[in-house]
């Protein structure tokens, strides 16, 4: 009798525990189809349709499942011959969904594994187009700001983008396009080092002042800034007594902008940016 109740019991807790595992193997499978949802949803995908649902995400601006599609695309074909352009077209969908930091690394990824390909020097462009927006907000695009006013990291970095885009490849299609923005930078970064001289003015440290006004002088020749960083330079120096600095600063800028700057400073191009800089909130 004992030995049949021993079998019983045997019996019922197999049962249950098989039971257990059955519920336990639900439970992973329901988890593990959640977490691969995207395989089941990409189910029977070729590489055309991923890049078809890809490129109309973009066309549509939706980066997001843009980026979701194109690396799903690469984890499942990651060396097909089209692979180089999608990584390129995952960096480009970070840019356009505002993922700067993103973007530059799958730029930099590409560059590494890529560094043959003819397509290679996009990324070095795509680089100077991520640093060259960066700062850019939704405010920026529809009201008149100064960009000059800003901190100038980011106009560094897309100038030595640029810069070393033409190095590298001069005889890229993307070349025009970024002496264009090059120029834009380099006015940019001129005008930023003017604005660093009059705040110096204003809290009279004259020397630094006159130094910040004879580095735009000397790095930054043939910009609209020139103008503005003599007559920085004038008042400094007279600050300072310095009646001959102060004489020669003005005699070039008589010389050279009789008529006053030949483009006027951005606050006063038009009364909206007036407004703006009365405002003062890019101050």
């Amino acid at each position: 009798m004992r030995l049949i109740l021993i079998k019983i019991f045997f019996i019922c807790f197999l049962g249950l525990s098989l039971q257990g595992c059955e519920t336990l193997g639900g439970l992973f499978s329901k988890d593990s189809e959640s977490s691969d949802g995207g395989e089941n949803e990409y189910g029977g995908w070729n590489s055309e349709k991923f890049r078809a649902e890809a490129k109309k995400a973009v066309d549509t601006g939706n980066y997001d499942k843009a980026i979701k599609l194109y690396e799903a695309l690469e984890s499942r074909y990651p060396f097909g011959e089209s692979s180089a352009q999608t990584q390129l077209d995952i960096a480009y969908a970070y840019y356009k969904n505002s993922d700067p930091d993103s973007a530059i690394a799958a730029a930099d990824r590409f560059i590494k594994i890529n560094p043959r390909s003819p397509n290679v020097d996009y990324a070095y462009y795509l680089k100077g187009l991520v640093n060259y927006n960066r700062d850019i907000g939704f405010i920026d695009r529809f009201l008149p700001t100064d960009t000059s006013q800003r901190d100038p990291g980011s106009a560094r970095d897309a100038y030595s983008n640029f810069d070393e885009l033409i190095r590298r490849f001069p005889g890229s299609k993307y070349l025009y396009d970024a002496r264009l923005r090059m120029i834009a930078l380099k006015n940019n970064l001129a005008m930023h080092e003017v604005h660093v001289a009059r705040y110096y003015l204003k809290r009279k440290a004259y020397i630094a002042a006159a130094n910040r006004a004879s580095g735009v002088i000397e790095k930054y020749q043939r910009t609209p800034a020139v103008p503005y960083a003599l007559q920085v330079m004038q008042e400094a120096y007279t600050q300072l007594g310095m009646r001959d600095l102060a004489n020669d600063a003005k005699r070039v800028y008589d010389q050279n902008y009789p008529d006053g700057p030949p483009v006027p400073e951005y606050k006063n191009s038009t009364v909206s940016h007036r407004i703006w800089d009365f405002i003062g909130l890019e101050k």
